[in-house]
């Protein structure tokens, strides 16, 4: 099999990087639209001001996860035939990654603040450790480590 030309792999990158936008997008836009309506039910007046500001964590860090995973499609849509893919591939690959980021605090935020309503002291503590090292682990330090060990 020849190898890849350098606009090939750029190409293959690219479609690549969308295919997996494309997996974290729906999670992340689902919920942003359950965090949105959770301020509208009964039991959001019963929450402690630890709750609400861990909830405005979840919304913002939920939003700006969204704004950092759609962006590479706004960049790509706006610079369309500017014969720059390479800058757009590297620019996008910073912007998924800085929405991951952003989705696991979030989530996380989501994890603490449900948690917290369910069980209070011990069991949140315990949980959302968990969750913000699940995250940490198979998101981020498995795959620098085994960059690092290439």
């Amino acid at each position: 099999m020849a190898e890849e030309t350098h606009e090939e792999r750029i190409n293959r990158e690219l479609i690549e990087l969308l295919n997996e936008l494309r997996v974290a997008l729906p999670g992340v836009q689902v919920l942003f639209a359950f965090l949105l309506a959770v301020p509208f039910s009964q039991r959001f007046e019963q929450t402690t001001d630890l709750q609400r500001g861990t909830y405005m964590v979840a919304l913002l860090s939920t939003l700006a996860g969204s704004v950092f995973l759609i962006a590479p499609s706004a960049y790509h849509r706006i610079r369309f035939r500017d014969r720059d893919k390479e800058a757009l591939l590297r620019i996008s690959n910073v912007l998924a990654i800085v929405g991951m980021v952003f989705l696991a605090v979030g989530m996380t935020s989501v994890v603490f603040l449900v948690t917290d309503v369910i069980f209070k002291g011990g069991v949140t503590a315990v949980v959302t450790t968990f969750a913000a090292a699940l995250f940490a682990l198979v998101w981020f330090v498995l795959p620098l480590a085994r960059k690092s060990s290439d």
